[in-house]
């Protein structure tokens, strides 16, 4: 697992993280790690195959479809681009 280190922080906010540690019956690396978190990775986040996912059921998209779509794709390799 990573670890970070935090240089210069203001005495006052590791205090007021100090007190909403406290608040929430944590430790401050605790509190850090759940504020965090919860910025980086909020749970209301798009998640792009979700998204994809529901879309699909939305137009009616069924795996037979999927599967047709993969039967006429085409997998000839492409051919590298010529420069010069």
């Amino acid at each position: 697992m990573a670890a970070v280190t935090i240089r210069n922080l203001s005495e006052e906010t590791h205090r007021a993280l100090k007190v909403r540690a406290a608040q929430h019956n944590r430790s401050t690396e605790a509190e850090m790690r759940a504020i965090l978190e919860a910025t980086v990775r909020p749970a209301g986040r798009l998640r792009l195959g979700t998204a994809l996912a529901e879309r699909s059921r939305t137009i009616g998209l069924t795996n037979a479809d999927v599967e047709a779509l993969e039967q006429a794709r085409d997998t000839t390799p492409a051919e590298p681009m010529r420069l010069g």
